[in-house]
């Protein structure tokens, strides 16, 4: 007897379904926003009414979660990595994501263009010059002699390191999952959707889709919030040097924040996407005209031949680099706590927020193209960029340029780089307009990410709980800053390490979660019946007629043919291509056409119904008795 199966369907031959040709009605998970809500309200409460009480509890978290969770950061790099790249490379590489035959929703440069805009941000300023004049002056234990030339390769490859593959590999498996699971299952843009297949429907619309979403809320508040405070630290350093206003203070940094969050208030209530979008697009033009202007007004030629000695150093490290662990002893753990694990905590805090934007923009790319387009593409352009910031840096410490001689706080690197180049008096202003842009752009989209995730997908959730999002946001930037000093950036490490600890486990089961999935997409089944058939026909034939026969498509007996080892009727197969009303209730979809049985069109949501009497009876009445809703 033939199997029964959606829509008279069978799974192998579902191209796909899109989450915008689903009918789904989008509301607030009460439950969501309640327990994300009320624990980071509170958090922010606590930080700002008794600070000195925050800061012990966190520093005894922080200092337990590198003692005992410092190698699970490591290893989730690594895994990811690894993972990504052998799907990628497998067979599972062809899968869209999105439905058969569909088109890429952008151009091959403007998808790049996006991502190195998603990769481009206040860390290119502030980290980009002072990490790797860091390491030259202090290098990573165990390594080199401080500022010698091998500890200036070193460095360049140490930040490679933290920003480079495996930063890009954690956002490539969020946004990966996400765009698989929404455009080619037709599941909400939650991070919950990813685990369907693992937890079952039930379950992952209920307690435990619940968890992950307000896990991934969460991590999100504190990695954007770490960012925003780093924004606000070099505002504040900018400020305090262009103004001679004195010594950067927390207060300042308060008022600043809160200056900036005013504007980002502002843009949100105002709606103005259009205007936010190419504010950022300005952003970046401004953010490489600076970038070009230390390459072609500092030591250029230094750095066209400093740049690929750096990226050769790093891919012939990176072994080393990842084997770096507590077993390297004392002062290695430590260097890993500072830097490492916690670019790892922050990496994985963001990818939600980065994971979505990316997955939203690749729809219609395979998995081979998304894969090794967001881990290689932005990675390569960081490579350039960071390399010229801080190969420049570097330079200048090593030819006693004016401010490099003496010990300088991160914030200030940037600005006393830029003061020791020639005819760029007026580059400070652009850079604290640079850094405004970026922390207004940031907080929106951030605040709208997570709206979705309380909305249960929503892409365009109300606007009250995107503000709701941004304030809290603001305020753990603000708790942050209070449990460190200007320059120490103690309270912005602890707490996003701290946060994105159980975080790493949800992206362990993500993995597990999708690699499951795509064993039943249908053209991974479709790849198993071709290999299956052609190896039993070559088989046979050869067994037959030697050399001399061909392959024709005929019925096979029962548990002899291409599915013989396949149960394509099991639930694992076809439950996800059940098509549903607004109410989760089944309704028949017609493939083919593109027909709803109920007469619903998805073109202006309405559904044609048909009287009782004609559903009864079977027959087709005249377009008269059909009542539209």
């Amino acid at each position: 007897m033939r199997p029964q199966y959606p829509h008279d369907t069978h799974p192998v031959l579902v191209p796909g379904i899109a989450v915008d040709e689903q009918r789904r009605r989008y509301r607030i998970d009460w439950r969501v926003f309640s327990i994300a809500g009320a624990l980071t309200v509170a958090f922010v409460v606590w930080g700002i009414v008794s600070p000195e009480s925050v800061a012990p509890v966190a520093e005894a978290a922080f200092s337990w979660s590198m003692e005992n969770l410092g190698w699970v950061f490591n290893l989730v790099a690594i895994v990811v990595l690894v993972a990504l790249v052998g799907m990628a490379l497998s067979p599972y590489g062809r899968i869209p994501l999105g439905k058969e035959g569909e088109k890429p929703e952008f151009s091959t440069f403007s998808w790049t263009a996006m991502l190195f805009a998603g990769g481009l941000g206040v860390a290119v300023l502030f980290w980009g010059p002072s990490e790797p004049l860091t390491y030259f002056i202090s290098p990573p234990p165990l390594t080199n002699e401080p500022e010698s030339v091998r500890a200036m390769h070193r460095a360049l490859a140490q930040m490679y390191y933290h920003w480079g593959f495996h930063a890009w590999a954690f956002y490539a498996l969020v946004g990966g999952a996400i765009a698989y699971s929404a455009y080619r299952r037709g599941r909400s843009l939650l991070m919950s959707s990813i685990f369907r297949a693992l937890f079952g429907k039930r379950h992952t619309e209920g307690l435990a889709g619940m968890l992950v979403d307000v896990f991934a809320i969460i991590a999100t508040l504190f990695g954007t919030a770490a960012a925003l405070g780093i924004a606000a630290m070099q505002i504040g350093s900018g400020v305090s040097i262009v103004s001679n206003a004195g010594e950067l203070t927390n207060s300042m940094l308060i008022v600043i924040i809160a200056v900036l969050t005013v504007g980002f208030v502002i843009s949100a209530v105002s709606g103005v996407a259009r205007g936010i979008r190419y504010l950022s697009n300005i952003n970046i033009v401004l953010t490489l005209v600076m970038i070009l202007a230390v390459l072609f007004l500092g030591p250029t030629l230094f750095l066209l031949n400093l740049l690929p000695s750096a990226v050769i150093e790093y891919l012939f490290s990176l072994g080393d680099l990842m084997g770096r662990s507590l077993s390297w002893g004392e002062e290695t753990q430590e260097f890993q706590s500072v830097w490492t694990v916690y670019y790892w905590a922050w990496w994985i805090s963001w990818s939600p927020f980065v994971g979505i934007f990316v997955a939203r923009i690749s729809r219609g790319r395979t998995i081979r193209q998304f894969t090794l387009g967001t881990i290689i593409v932005p990675s390569s352009l960081l490579f350039v960029a960071y390399g010229i910031m801080g190969g420049a840096a570097i330079w200048m410490r090593r030819e006693g340029a004016s401010g490099f001689d003496e010990e300088m706080a991160p914030p200030d690197v940037l600005f006393t780089l830029i003061d020791n180049l020639p005819y760029v008096e007026w580059l400070p202003y652009v850079v604290i307009v640079i850094l405004a842009i970026f922390f207004i752009t940031a907080a929106d989209s951030a605040s709208v990410v997570m709206g979705m995730l309380t909305m249960q997908g929503d892409p365009r959730p109300r606007r009250w709980v995107v503000i709701f999002w941004g304030l809290v946001m603001a305020g753990i930037a603000i708790v942050m800053l209070l449990l460190g000093d200007a320059t120490a950036l103690t309270g912005l490490q602890q707490l996003v390490t701290v946060t994105a600890a159980p975080f790493a486990l949800v992206l362990i089961i993500v993995m597990i979660a999708w690699f499951r999935e795509l064993r039943t997409d249908p053209m991974a089944l479709r790849m198993h019946y071709a290999h299956t058939a052609v190896d039993n026909a070559v088989t046979e034939g050869v067994d037959r007629y030697g050399d001399d026969f061909s392959i024709h498509v005929v019925e096979a007996e029962p548990g002899t043919g291409a599915g013989a080892d396949v149960d394509s009727s099991d639930d694992c197969f076809t439950e996800w291509y059940q098509r549903t009303d607004e109410n989760d209730e089944p309704v028949g979809y017609d493939f083919t056409t593109g027909e709803w049985a109920d007469g619903y069109d998805p073109a202006t949501g309405e559904i044609s119904i048909v009287s009782a009497e004609e559903q009864i009876s079977g027959e087709t009445g005249d377009e008269s008795d059909a009542q539209t809703r």
